[in-house]
């Protein structure tokens, strides 16, 4: 079962334009709550070891338990929802400080 703030793997398919794409890792950002329910789509954070310092990014170190090589940015300004059927796997979890870090810039992109 999935946790909020998981680092998963999964397949975003062909981009378009400046879309995330392909094989990526990224943050699982819907409320525990939610997941509990095993629902049908789950929102997620996708993210990349090219770090341009953006904004709407937030930094993530790798470490032993996110299960990341390196230095990577979630990228909360690609926030997606997608089926849990596209999940290959778990690498670890980002913990709640990042976790939190990311749900506030994703707020603050969407103007909440």
């Amino acid at each position: 079962m999935l946790t909020s703030g998981d680092v998963i793997e999964l397949d975003l398919g062909q981009p378009t334009g400046r879309e995330a794409g392909f094989r990526h890792p990224a943050v699982v950002v819907t409320a525990q709550r939610i997941l509990n329910g095993q629902p049908n789509v789950i929102q997620v954070v996708p993210l990349t070891s090219n770090l341009r310092h953006f904004h709407s990014e937030v930094i993530v170190e790798a470490d032993a338990f996110n299960g990341l090589s390196v230095t990577s940015a979630a990228q909360c300004q690609h926030v997606r929802a997608l089926s849990p059927r596209r999940v290959l796997g778990i690498r670890g979890n980002v913990g709640a400080t990042a976790l939190v870090k990311i749900r506030e810039t994703i707020a603050r992109i969407i103007d909440l």
